[in-house]
Parts: C-alpha cells; sequence; structure tokens
C-alpha cells in the first residue's frame, strides 16, 4: 500500500505544478524519452523485483516500478549534467 501512496503523491503533485506552469509536466516526465534513462529504470525495476520477490511477494512490483522511475529520472539528470545526451 505504501509504494501506492507514494505514486499517488507524485501523481498529485504533478498535477498541482502543471496547474501552477503549464508546459512543466512535458519537461519533468521528459525523462521516459531518453533510451538511457529507460534502461536505466528498467534494469533497476528488474533488480528489485526480483530480489523483493522472495521478501514481499507482489508487493515488490510496486516498489520495482516507484524504483524504476526514480532512477530513471536520475539516470536522465545525471546525463544532462555533466552534457553527455545519451540519446542520439
Amino acid at each position: 500500500m505504501a509504494p501506492l501512496a507514494v505514486i499517488a503523491m507524485l501523481v498529485i503533485r504533478t498535477g498541482l505544478v502543471e496547474i501552477r506552469r503549464p508546459g512543466s509536466v512535458r519537461r519533468q516526465w521528459s525523462f521516459l524519452t531518453r533510451r538511457w534513462a529507460v534502461a536505466a529504470g528498467a534494469a533497476a525495476a528488474v533488480l528489485v523485483s526480483v530480489v523483493g520477490w522472495q521478501a514481499a511477494g507482489f508487493g515488490a512490483v510496486a516498489w520495482a516500478v516507484l524504483t524504476g522511475a526514480l532512477v530513471a529520472q536520475i539516470a536522465d539528470l545525471t546525463s544532462q549534467a555533466d552534457g553527455t545526451d545519451r540519446n542520439p
């Protein structure tokens, strides 16, 4: 239940930011168009799913999705910060 609450809070936050600054969601979620970021997020999600499945069962999938999204966003921010755009 906790990962779903965190995901809901992120969605609500995104909606509120979009109301204040139209167009900000496109910039905020642009990491989904970067292959490098999506690959890093998918790898993290698979790793959390496999490791967490034994401990938490199906609940690990929700944590894995959240982890994958956060890792993808961080990977995209890192590639932008060092000036290397890994999406040709």
